[in-house]
């Protein structure tokens, strides 16, 4: 496989057009290995590839995969309506580079969302077959009760569903907080649930996304981090 020339890099890491990227190398303004390359048809070896470009270092990744604790009030789209898309909260070479979500949170939903430009991802991960379990807890506008956990359980019917749909665990929080695991997905699924069920959501949030918790990668709303092979291991079913 033929190597990719420095401008091909660049512009395959998201900071901008082909012609925009011979440009910064041919300013000088790209750096490897401490020494300015100004030739856009080198073709450094990608492997371990660390890249200074305006005095800022970036390693090369042929895909990015990311977790981000969405905060309240943020689209999960790329062309958001009435609040701010969540690629606001990355860097703009993401924007360049076509990250998207891995399926969606509500705007007012919070926690745990996977982002990544690698369309095998996120076809897999959004895929119903997969069977990827999502945590999350939802705060009740009534107090959480026994009957409802069950009802829960035993599946609720949906008036656009074919057949009712239930949770594959729930469990108590608190008087007034549930967690919920669901496999399937479905448009404002926990939402819809809880009030088929006889109750309301007032707040949620995704705590978990198969064997991957928010609460370990310890990110403060709206702050993202990269996944490395381990925590990547952990969004496969078995891993949990």
């Amino acid at each position: 496989m033929a190597k990719l020339t420095l401008d091909r890099i660049l512009q395959s890491q998201g900071f901008g057009s082909r012609k925009y990227c011979r440009e910064l190398i041919e300013d000088g303004e790209v750096v490897i290995n401490g020494e300015v390359v100004d030739d856009y048809r080198a073709t450094p070896d990608t492997k371990d590839l660390v890249l200074t470009i305006f005095e800022e270092e970036w390693e090369y990744r042929e895909h990015v995969y990311i977790a981000i604790n969405k905060p309240p009030n943020i689209e999960c789209s790329r062309k958001p309506s009435h609040h701010p898309g969540v690629l606001t909260l990355l860097p703009e070479q993401f924007t360049w580079r076509d990250v998207q979500p891995v399926g969606r949170l509500d705007h007012d939903t919070t926690g745990l969302l996977l982002m990544s430009d690698d369309g095998a991802f996120i076809h897999a991960q959004s895929s119903p077959k997969r069977h990827v379990p999502k945590v999350y807890a939802a705060t009740t506008a009534e107090p959480v009760t026994e009957a409802l956990i069950a009802q829960l359980k035993a599946g609720v019917q949906l008036h656009d569903e074919p057949a009712p749909l239930a949770a594959t665990r729930c469990r108590q929080l608190g008087e007034n907080l549930l967690e919920i695991v669901l496999e399937q997905g479905k448009y404002h699924q926990v939402k819809r649930m809880l009030a088929a069920a006889g109750n309301h959501c007032s707040a949620l949030q995704r705590t978990a996304i198969g064997g991957l918790q928010l609460e370990a990668l310890a990110l403060e709303e709206g702050e993202w981090t990269y996944l490395d092979a381990e925590q990547m291991a952990l969004l496969v079913p078995d891993a949990e």
